[in-house]
């Protein structure tokens, strides 16, 4: 009988373990001024926004998304990462990968290789076919990790990537952390 779990039952361990698992505040978290947001106002579980501010990708060459109809996902110790509607993608530029993964919040993410004027950036993109409850919002989104795009933009700033390599947090001006995925970070 336990041969027979469904995919739903196998996550629900793992969501489970990652939604209890043991955070700890790092010191020096900096306190956020005038016109600045500390990624540890932010909530867990994340936050849903709209946003409304030009939202764009770049690589070899070219836009690959731009909109006005983003949505952002707000999470304790993250920068934001920002979802792209797929009728603001150039979906030509899209090739489905065979890599997933697991967040315990959103569900599984399905992931995307990049390919544009004979450049190739794999797994540089990811989206919820079916997110969990409470993320319909972002369902077939896009998000793009920065740190494989060439540039990408919030308004006119242009984003810095999240420190290290499994996230994909946009850092923009107005961000104070520390932020998670610098070294030392794992159980923040």
């Amino acid at each position: 009988m336990e041969a027979c779990l469904s995919t739903a039952d196998a996550f629900a361990a793992e969501r489970e373990k990652w939604r209890n698992f043991p955070r700890v505040r790092p010191t020096g978290i900096v306190p956020p001024g005038p016109g600045q947001e500390s990624v540890w106002d932010y909530p867990r579980p994340p936050r849903v926004e709209s946003v409304s501010r030009r939202v764009r990708v770049e690589f070899a060459g070219r836009v690959l998304a731009e909109t006005t109809s983003a949505i952002r996902i707000c999470e304790t110790s993250s920068p934001p990462v920002y979802y792209v509607p797929p009728a603001d993608v150039d979906l030509t530029a899209m090739i489905p990968s065979e890599r997933t993964s697991f967040c315990e919040w959103k569900g599984v993410a399905r992931y995307w290789t990049v390919r544009s004027n004979g450049r190739l950036a794999r797994d540089a993109a990811w989206s919820y076919p079916e997110p969990d409850a409470g993320y319909e919002s972002i369902r077939d989104y896009l998000a793009f990790y920065p740190r494989r795009m060439d540039a990408c933009y919030v308004g006119t700033d242009r984003v810095s990537p999240q420190p290290g390599f499994y996230y994909g947090g946009w850092v923009t001006p107005e961000l104070v952390g520390p932020f998670k995925g610098v070294p030392g970070s794992e159980a923040w």
